[in-house]
């Protein structure tokens, strides 16, 4: 019996040892059960996520025990403000370029694809997050710590036609010296080798509003200017210099600070009374099916915050997550509002107010903010409800906020605003006081996206024209 036992503990390891054998002999075409090489931690380009994430979360983790709360005093220590340079750079000094090869890569398609096969923009959206986070620091250098404070568009430019290798480049466009810097980035279709991208390759173009802070005390550093050496130069720090001004002169202007305007007060009225006539039973005029009330087209999401979203400093989530999570929120927002396929347009300037902590609670509502051609014009208030249009335009808003595990402390941490072509007539209506500051301002930074893409037009910046009326392509 024990020898029937050890030849059986033989036969079972030669068996064994033959498996390992044919693991290690395994075809190229095979896949590991896994690597360590390969970085997979969040869907982000395993070359961005290198780049992103320098230490895994359980070292992080184990050294945040050891040193306290404060995780930063060693590091503010060991970079004082002396020891930074802060020199003028030149754009070429920022410019970085990535290559998805798509087309070339099945396994890494399919981190990219949807159900339909089509490319997933959340995706793409957390690789530009990325790129220009490794822009930034190839500005300012590592001895400071860098946050996204605001996309000040993404613009899709021509759709893609079929499946081919992207190139993801950008480089710092405007930064006066101070803490903030603007960050022009586009997506485009990979040229033949030695040749220009073609304008009409470029699948999209974007810029974020970078922030600078001191590691220790996290308030705004300076960093280094912009040294402009080309007419090519002036022109891009020009436009940067224009939205810049532009922001700061909106923040005076808002709703919060401003009353509606009296061309904004009497489409509020005419939308009010609007609503009374639907309501009123001595009258013919009902609601029509193409008009749906605001607060019925709302989404929710909320979910916990876990380390494989973190960004370089390992305890906050980085923006490319956020800007992924809050798209497909607006994306199924418009679907559900309008029961059909929605055309992503672009994404208007939004902001990231507070930080993401690991381990927290993100909750997230969208809700349809505004519709184009809208449900009462001012320049034709009479029969708007029978005017029929082929195409609708509309806005998503999605607003954030943070809890800790224990819900005891919440705070907002950014507003998103999304625009989608919708292929039928269909309109939102307010109803509340609060849903109406909500339409009157997705209406007013429609007019000023508007404004700025004509601008950029006229002084021969990267184009921003979006896409034309019904026109497919394979991004989703």
């Amino acid at each position: 019996m024990k020898a029937l036992r050890g030849n059986r503990l033989v036969r079972n390891l030669a068996l064994s040892s033959r498996a390992i054998v044919f693991a290690v002999r395994r075809t190229p075409q095979e896949r590991r059960l896994h690597n360590s090489a390969r970085c997979f931690t969040d869907g982000v380009y395993q070359e961005l996520t290198a780049m992103r994430v320098k230490t895994p979360y359980i070292e992080a983790l184990k050294k945040q025990q050891e040193d306290g709360a404060d995780t930063t005093k060693k590091f503010a220590e060991s970079t004082k403000p002396s020891e930074r340079d802060l020199s003028p750079k030149k754009m070429s000094d920022s410019y970085h370029k990535v290559v998805l090869p798509l087309a070339h890569d099945p396994w890494l398609l399919d981190n990219y694809l949807n159900a339909n096969g089509h490319i997933r923009l959340g995706t793409l959206f957390m690789d530009l997050d990325a790129l220009s986070g490794i822009i930034a620091y190839k500005h300012t250098g590592e001895s400071v710590t860098t946050v996204t404070a605001a996309v000040d568009r993404i613009t899709i430019n021509h759709p893609l036609k079929e499946l081919c290798d992207l190139e993801l480049s950008g480089q710092v466009t405007y930064a006066t010296g101070r803490s903030s810097m603007e960050i022009s980035l586009q997506v485009a279709r990979v040229p033949d080798n030695g040749s220009e991208v073609l304008k009409e390759d470029v699948l999209m173009t974007c810029a974020f509003t970078m922030v600078s802070l001191d590691p220790s005390t996290k308030k705004p550093i300076n960093i280094p200017s912009l040294q402009i050496n080309t007419e090519g130069e002036r022109r891009l720090y020009k436009l940067g210099e224009n939205n810049y001004n532009a922001k700061k002169e909106l923040s005076k202007t808002t709703l919060r600070k401003q009353t509606p305007n009296d061309q904004e007060s009497d489409l509020i009225h005419a939308m009010w009374l609007k609503q009374l006539e639907y309501h009123d039973a001595t009258t013919s005029v009902h609601k029509p099916d193409n008009v749906v009330y605001m607060d019925s087209t709302r989404l929710y999401s909320s979910q916990i915050m876990q380390p494989q979203y973190r960004n370089r400093h390992n305890f906050m989530i980085f923006g490319g997550f956020l800007l992924k999570a809050t798209f497909e929120l607006a994306f199924c927002c418009a679907a559900s509002f309008s029961h059909s396929r929605p055309t992503f347009l672009s994404l208007d300037p939004s902001t990231f107010d507070n930080p993401v902590p690991v381990g927290s609670v993100l909750y997230l509502t969208a809700t349809v903010a505004y519709t184009d051609p809208p449900l009462v014009d001012m320049y034709d208030q009479s029969n708007n409800d029978h005017r029929q249009s082929q195409f609708t335009k509309v806005q998503i808003r999605v607003d954030s906020k943070v809890r800790d595990i224990e819900h005891g402390h919440t705070k907002p941490t950014g507003q998103f605003n999304y625009t989608f072509l919708l292929k039928k007539s269909v309109k939102v209506m307010p109803r509340t006081y609060s849903e109406f500051m909500i339409w009157v301002d997705a209406r007013r930074r429609v007019e000023r996206v508007a404004a700025v893409l004509d601008e950029s037009e006229v002084a021969g910046g990267p184009s921003h024209g979006g896409t034309r009326d019904g026109e497919r392509g394979i991004t989703e």
